[in-house]
């Protein structure tokens, strides 16, 4: 069973093990810059992409700031469809509304396919604590859920695995051959998956929009176990965090050319399915549709004017690409089931800042993140909000900040206010870090804070001659 809860104060001890660790510096280095890659592959082929952006985002900020009308909208398109709608506040909720739902259709076993808000109200934990066990068909899910982990990347959640340890998996918990060809392990996984598919009554999704105008919730694949789970089980349940809705039909057009480019490189993903209500006569598909819509710390994030924009997100994953931290500390490190930048916004605002104070200072603020997300979401901006209301209203102790950050940031302020100190101060630094330079480099820094870098990486060392030296020295100087 994977940790249940939120673990970000862990997170200098969780990312300490992924650096230290060979195999797994490689195997998010190698997967992120894949898929960065393509990413920029498939958006140089779009003419007008960053027009498309700004028509996502204006979209998007429409939703946010009309939400409840457009959530009422969508609610009622479900129920005109025939299909039933549940309202739940908190992960309990949710569960407990699946729970129902289960024990109605007399079922014990469900199929689940992809779905962060399911990883995110722990609803396999909850579900098989009342008796009913939830089978995962996504083949990365599949493989975390028998490893009894969480998800290392939203789109990607075994990242972090090799062929050999899905071959290890899959010979202890499926009892299959022990092989590392892609081709065999897949279909280790089909015959498996097949018979969990027609035993289960019941089948768990969450969504990737949901379309007010019409009730028609969209999901995008490409391994087709959604369109399995969702049509081959008597009862369909979506999870469909409040935020996924968007206004119009015309509108999905514009977000299916955003989504597949920017999560994986692809121009559209291999199976899009759009849902709308339980199946009609000489239809195929489930005798019922439940919509469960869900909050669960989304309305806290919307009351605050300036983090509102974190629920613009569409979770293509692109920021964690991009992210020059994520790639060395990987996902597991954030503790929660959203990791990445992304992670490092609405983990907080969904549990509380006290829950995961430390997630907001894990960034460089390098603004990559806000480069390659679709929907424009200033990434960087959100995470200095998120710090300053971490340090004033949820600081570690009453000082606030480690007596030696402080008197650190307080030299540095005083130095920068006088030019004369800050160049004696640099001409001090350049003799005592001979003592300890390596060539261009500093491989251990004998003081905090400069310690805690070098525990890491190695820390560039002073140039010989400062800027204002050089400038002096310039032809016309």
């Amino acid at each position: 069973m994977p940790e249940t809860g939120v673990q970000s104060a862990h997170i200098h001890e969780r990312a300490g093990k992924t650096l230290g660790d060979v195999r797994l510096q490689e195997a998010y280095k190698s997967s992120t810059l894949r898929l960065y890659t393509h990413r920029l592959q498939a958006m140089s082929e779009v003419p007008g992409f960053d027009s498309l952006r700004d028509r996502a985002r204006a979209i998007k900020a429409e939703v946010i700031e009309h939400l409840d009308e457009y959530l009422a909208e969508f609610a009622d398109s479900v129920e005109r469809q025939g299909g039933k709608v549940h309202w739940a506040e908190t992960a309990e909720e949710v569960c407990g509304a699946v729970r129902r739902i289960a024990e109605a259709a007399g079922v014990r076993e469900f199929v689940k396919s992809k779905t962060m808000v399911g990883e995110e109200v722990e609803l396999n934990e909850a579900l098989e604590s009342a008796g009913i066990r939830g089978i995962e068909t996504d083949l990365g899910e599949l493989i975390i859920q028998l490893a009894g982990e969480r998800p290392a990347h939203i789109v990607a959640p075994a990242i972090h695995k090799t062929r050999q340890d899905v071959a290890e998996l899959f010979a202890d918990h499926l009892h299959s051959e022990r092989t590392t060809e892609p081709e065999r392990l897949t279909a280790i996984a089909r015959r498996a998956l097949r018979e969990a598919f027609s035993r289960a009554g019941l089948g768990v999704s969450g969504a990737n929009f949901a379309v007010a105008e019409t009730g028609t919730i969209v999901l995008v694949e490409n391994e087709g176990n959604i369109r399995l789970c969702t049509t081959a089980p008597r009862v369909h349940v979506a999870l469909v965090g409040i935020e996924k809705i968007i206004p119009r039909f015309k509108d999905l057009a514009v977000f299916l050319r955003l989504l597949g480019r920017s999560g994986t490189g692809q121009k559209l993903t291999a199976y899009t399915s759009l849902l709308s209500g339980p199946r009609r006569d000489s239809e195929d598909g489930p005798a019922e549709m439940h919509v469960v819509l869900v909050d669960n710390g989304r309305v806290r994030t919307l009351s605050d004017e300036k983090m509102r924009e974190s629920l613009y997100c569409i979770r293509c994953g692109a920021c964690l690409n991009a992210c020059p931290v994520y790639r060395k500390i990987g996902g597991h490190a954030y503790g929660w089931v959203y990791s990445g930048p992304i992670g490092a916004l609405i983990t907080p605002e969904f549990n509380g800042i006290s829950q995961a104070r430390e997630l907001p200072f894990a960034s460089s603020l390098c603004g990559a993140c806000r480069e390659v997300c679709p929907v424009r979401i200033n990434i960087p901006d959100l995470l200095l909000h998120l710090r300053g209301k971490a340090q004033t209203q949820h600081a570690p102790a009453a000082s606030g900040a480690p007596r030696g950050e402080k008197f650190s940031m307080q030299l540095w302020a005083w130095a920068m206010k006088r030019p004369r100190a800050y160049e004696w101060g640099s001409r001090l630094a350049r003799l005592a870090q001979r003592f300890w330079q390596r060539g261009q480099w500093i491989p251990k820094a004998p003081v905090f804070p400069m310690s805690r870098w070098t525990d890491q990486r190695d820390f560039p060392a002073l140039a010989s001659r400062t800027f204002r030296e050089r400038w002096k020295k310039r032809p016309g100087g």
